[in-house]
């Protein structure tokens, strides 16, 4: 499993550190985001490479995507 933090970072950073990482085709990752437009947008490309996301809000104000390939 292959860990991203792209909090702190504005679009498109989030998308294209996802890509990057995406690239080596490892069954999952774990993606941290601080912001909605982030998380839209990395779970849409992630869709659109063929993994499934779950997203969980934590208490401080991020966002954990969970990515595991179809």
């Amino acid at each position: 499993m292959d860990f991203i933090d792209a909090r702190g970072l504005s679009c498109p950073q989030p998308v294209l550190m996802a890509k990057k990482a995406l690239a080596k085709k490892e069954p999952s990752y774990t993606i941290l985001v601080d912001t909605k437009a982030a998380k839209e947008n990395v779970s849409r490309f992630a869709a659109h490479s063929g993994y499934e996301i779950t997203a969980q809000a934590t208490d401080n104000e991020y966002f954990t995507l969970s990515l595991t390939k179809k």
